[in-house]
């Protein structure tokens, strides 16, 4: 005698292969569920890895939070005296890391030894070469040159020297606001020169935003070129860990004072995290789809086989079988079939994910396109991230699904009355 229940005895039963439409049916539902669950495996594992490695990127170059100076009318102001605040930060446990910094536009030409000169307008950031390494990686990123901030020297990202023909060694004449303004006021009659700079390094933060958009010297260099004297725009401090931002802000702009406000790196890079996340959430519902259609499929089955088992569940109900039973035999027969096809569509995923840049390169050579172009998503391999949360959503949403798909077929089957299914034929 069998030690399974009753009830799942007789599903399993049922479920044996047979040379029949319903076995075909039941086939293809499970495939559709394996497909559906190892799709939605790789690509919500991708989509995080993609906005693990965003972050990443993002906090190597960018600090954790950023201290700005509130003026009396809510704007942004000058910062001076800054070495109490970062004193003052150094108090609280979480923060690792506090240095001042300096951001603002300028323009940039290039002075070639032949040929015409090239001009952009990056972001000027000042950094003090003693406290940058403690809240960035900026030093840990130069691929050429060296980190030299003595004199009139820049640190170039890599895009931006490729775009303008930057090599380390090179020159190029700085140009700030205000020399711009006063040759325009000047109206031609006098030609300011732009101060002269040393490409002394060049750097690659993995992100083309900042290699194309960011210039980095010496935070003496810049408050020279604005004319700020010993002020700065604000301090950008680490934490110990980037995602305790919200508790952290709360504790240190109590600590400052309602003279300072407080931005974190979640504020500043909002648009591209939410629409990661945005994303990630669309994908997610769009291909769950698939396993919906799937489970069409064991319903459509289940279906056709209570029209096909009509007297012999006739013969369980004159027997004295309840209706519970009943249904809870042809919703174990839709659980068995989901937990297959869940599980192989598991085992599925977690093959492709192991193998995804195997597979990639081989699409690659074989239809000689770039289909993960580096130069677009500024990553040479594909990221993925298998996040055990994730992965349980999937699996077990699926298997609700198709419990639920087996649920009418199951209470059609309860309420046959046994003497008309005995009458069947």
């Amino acid at each position: 005698m069998s030690r399974l229940p009753f009830e799942l005895f007789l599903a399993l039963r049922y479920l044996r292969p047979k040379r029949t439409f319903v076995s075909v049916i039941t086939l293809v539902s499970v495939v559709g569920v394996m497909l559906g669950v190892a799709v939605l495996i790789i690509v919500i594992s991708v989509m995080t890895g993609f906005d693990k490695q965003l972050q990443e990127r993002l906090l190597r170059f960018d600090a954790h939070m950023k201290i700005l100076r509130r003026e009396a009318d809510g704007s942004q102001g000058l910062m001076s005296g800054y070495g109490e605040v970062i004193e003052k930060l150094g108090q609280h446990p979480e923060v690792v890391g506090a240095a001042p910094f300096f951001l603002g536009k300028v323009m940039i030409e290039t002075q070639p030894s032949e040929g015409s000169s090239r001009i952009d307008a990056p972001l000027f950031r000042g950094v003090d070469p003693k406290l940058e390494s403690s809240v960035s990686d900026l030093m840990d990123d130069i691929i050429a040159g060296e980190a030299d901030f003595e004199g009139r020297t820049l640190m170039v990202g890599v895009d931006l020297a490729q775009a303008l023909g930057l090599r380390v060694g090179d020159h190029v004449a700085v140009y700030s606001p205000n020399a711009l303004k006063q040759m325009k006021e000047s109206q031609g009659a006098e030609i300011i020169p732009g101060d002269d700079y040393r490409i002394a390094g060049i750097f690659d933060a993995g992100m083309y935003d900042y290699n194309y958009n960011i210039v980095a010297t010496s935070l003496e260099n810049a408050q020279n070129l604005y004319g700020i004297d010993e002020s700065v725009h604000g301090i950008l401090v680490r934490l110990e860990d980037p995602m305790r931002v919200g508790w952290v802000r709360w504790d240190l702009q109590e600590l400052l004072g309602e003279d300072y406000r407080i931005r974190t790196w979640m504020e500043e890079h909002s648009t591209i995290l939410t629409a990661l996340q945005v994303e990630k959430n669309m994908m997610f519902y769009i291909l769950f789809f698939i396993m919906i259609v799937a489970a069409f499929g064991i319903m459509n089955s289940q279906i056709t086989f209570v029209v096909q088992k009509t007297r012999e569940i006739g013969m369980l109900k004159a027997l004295g079988t309840r209706r519970f039973s009943i249904v809870i035999l042809f919703l174990g027969q839709s659980f068995v079939v989901g937990l297959i096809g869940v599980g192989l569509g598991f085992g599925l995923g977690m093959v492709a994910l192991a193998y995804r840049n195997e597979f990639l390169d081989f699409m690659n050579r074989t239809t000689g396109l770039e289909l993960f172009p580096a130069a677009t998503y500024q990553f040479t391999r594909l990221p993925a991230v298998i996040d055990p949360g994730d992965i349980g959503m999937i699996c077990g949403s699926a298997l609700v699904i198709c419990v639920i798909a087996g649920a009418i077929p199951a209470w059609t089957a309860a309420r046959l009355r046994p003497v008309q299914a005995l009458r069947y034929e």
